[in-house]
């Protein structure tokens, strides 16, 4: 059963993936009036197609890696003549490499832009839904080992992190995203930090060598820097439970909670720890709502936990987004993680990450098949994250991939002419190799996981 989840979700997956990358290429085509021939999900032998009232065939393939967008070239009717028998006129005359070279690279381009375009939308629908829990990175510990610096002269436990060399610092994915792409560096990282202490953040230096220099290290870059974090949330109301004690009360989303009764609070722990101690009492919340200060009552609830009665709000924390909100972070973590994206290739290349991580079909499915039963959030999350790398690596400038594509333009466009035809060719097979190479390594590393 477990194998048909990881089948299922990984077939889902790839479809959506690929069918939006393709769509993408197939628009943009018929905007510039280029005739395609063939939108195939999935590669080798076609067992199902349609035809649409333009003469595009629409098919599923068998092996379902894949797909592709076949438009009609010269080069094409050269080596089959009898193609031209089911062409018009007009679509003889609209090849794709009669087309202007602006159009000819916005079709090529058009595929990634699709993923990098659904990413948006998935993590706009994710942040839209659901609160952002307003979390903050808090030193819980400092290794005594140095390494490469000493750590406890300069950070304190309790700060907090807020940025990481001028890149906000929000939640573990941050962090570790943060930190890994400095694998191999040696330099400073400067943390913008917030002590209790004071009411301005300020900046700390740590140096580093050769930082990241293992796959071991990578997996775990905090515990390489000697910090342990605790990942808490700020005193703010998500959302109030229908029925609860907050419900009867004045209380509404996005207040910022300051104090209760007069004990201050910093984060949510705090709150559910005053709350505890004071079941079905009526007590002043002290709270920042729109930048105004209010002082509300509230009646705190109760209910029994390990045998004792103990005190209830009925919230959830964290702050809802409006839509435009969702949108910005939806953009913003697409941007983010495609830079992420294009370092680790780089640093991959360069030696300084570990390829031990890079993964297959057989990786992917497993990835599908765990965030399947996760959730529908974790697995749509994971859609998005694959989309950004399917945009990412197309956009390579590796010959049979998008980006090799719009690579040969540029250079056709600063020689006044294509390459020749031999060159051409010679290239494309060196790209295929590549991208062979490239896959069989994948799925090395993915049965080197089982093994």
């Amino acid at each position: 059963m477990t194998y048909l989840i990881y089948f299922l979700a990984f077939m889902v997956l790839v479809g959506i993936l690929v069918t939006i990358h393709e769509f993408g290429h197939f628009i943009v085509a018929r905007m510039c009036k280029v005739h395609v021939q063939r939108f195939s999900i999935g590669m080798g032998p076609v067992f199902y197609k349609r035809n649409d009232k333009y003469g595009t065939e629409f098919a599923l393939s068998a092996i379902p890696l894949g797909g592709y967008v076949s438009m009609i070239t010269n080069k094409l009717i050269e080596l089959e003549p009898e193609i031209k028998q089911n062409l018009t006129e007009e679509q003889i005359k609209n090849t794709f490499d009669s087309k202007p070279k602006w159009q000819r690279a916005s079709i090529m381009f058009a595929g990634p832009l699709a993923n990098f375009l659904l990413s948006i939308f998935i993590f706009t629908a994710i942040f839209l839904n659901t609160p952002d829990p307003q979390t903050v990175p808090v030193i819980n510990n400092l290794s005594e080992e140095t390494r490469n610096y000493t750590s406890e002269q300069i950070l304190k436990l309790d700060d907090q992190i807020l940025k990481i060399n001028n890149v906000d610092i929000r939640d573990a994915k941050d962090f570790n995203l943060e930190l890994l792409s400095y694998a191999g560096y040696s330099g400073p990282l400067t943390l913008e930090i917030l002590r209790s202490s004071e009411n301005e953040s300020n900046l700390v230096e740590i140096f580093v060598t050769d930082f990241l220099p293992t796959s071991e290290s990578q997996n775990d870059p905090l515990e390489y820097l000697g910090i342990g974090i605790d990942y808490k949330m700020k005193p703010y109301i998500g959302s109030v439970i229908s029925g609860g004690a907050a419900d009867i009360g004045l209380l509404k989303a996005n207040d910022k909670i300051l104090s209760i009764a007069d004990t201050e609070v910093t984060y949510a722990d705090d709150i559910r720890s005053v709350v505890s101690m004071y079941p079905n009492s009526n007590l002043v919340f002290k709270v920042e709502r729109n930048s105004e200060i209010l002082y509300l009552p509230v009646t705190i609830g109760s209910l029994i936990r390990d045998g004792k009665e103990v005190g209830v709000l009925g919230v959830s924390f964290g702050t809802s987004r409006s839509f435009l909100q969702s949108l910005n972070k939806g953009i913003y973590e697409t941007y983010n993680l495609s830079l992420k994206t294009l370092q680790f290739v780089g640093k991959m290349i360069s030696g300084n990450m570990g390829t031990e991580n890079l993964s297959g079909p057989i990786g992917i499915a497993q990835m599908a098949g765990n965030t399947a039963q996760a959730g529908f959030l974790p697995f749509m999350y994971l859609m998005a994250l694959l989309s950004i790398s399917l945009a990412v690596l197309n956009l390579l400038p590796i010959p049979v991939l998008d980006g090799g594509q719009l690579t040969l333009l540029g250079i056709e466009a600063l020689r006044g002419k294509p390459l020749p035809e031999k060159v051409e060719n010679l290239i494309y097979s060196g790209g295929v190799v590549l991208v062979l190479m490239l896959m069989i390594f994948a799925i090395f590393n993915d049965v080197s996981r089982f093994l």
